[in-house]
């Protein structure tokens, strides 16, 4: 599948996520977000979230000069960011739970995985989901 699509439609929760605990600069910004498993995130679209974010009175902003190179342009959040981080993890969870209900019943989950019994289809020996799995 390609990711492209659905990072659009998440990257400004992902950005207010990154920075909810700790203030940071674009690039710094860019590696939390990879590190955290977006590896499909482009620099130049995390540059665009933050300017949209700033310009929008999510993020605030401040320049903090460097030894070794260019000053850095650090964003934080602010009051109206933490709203808006609100306010969309809830929109998230009820999407995720919902696509969670449509997928379940088709997503084979290895046996070893500590998932409620509720959400284990049952499995063969070859791995492949049984036709009693599906509803």
């Amino acid at each position: 599948m390609d990711t492209t699509q659905l990072l659009k439609g998440v990257l400004d929760l992902a950005v207010l996520a990154v920075l909810r605990d700790d203030d940071g600069y674009g690039y710094d910004i860019v590696r939390r977000l990879r590190d955290a498993g977006i590896g499909d995130v482009g620099d130049a679209s995390v540059y665009g979230t933050l300017r949209r974010l700033h310009s929008g009175g999510a993020l605030s902003s401040y320049v903090v000069p460097s030894d070794g190179g260019p000053h850095r342009k650090y964003y934080a959040m602010n009051a109206q960011g933490k709203q808006m981080l609100d306010e969309q993890i809830g929109t998230w969870s009820q999407f995720a739970v919902a696509m969670s209900g449509l997928l379940a019943p088709h997503v084979p989950v290895p046996a070893d995985i500590s998932a409620p019994a509720l959400f284990r289809p049952p499995v063969n020996p070859t791995g492949i989901v049984s036709e009693g799995a599906q509803r």
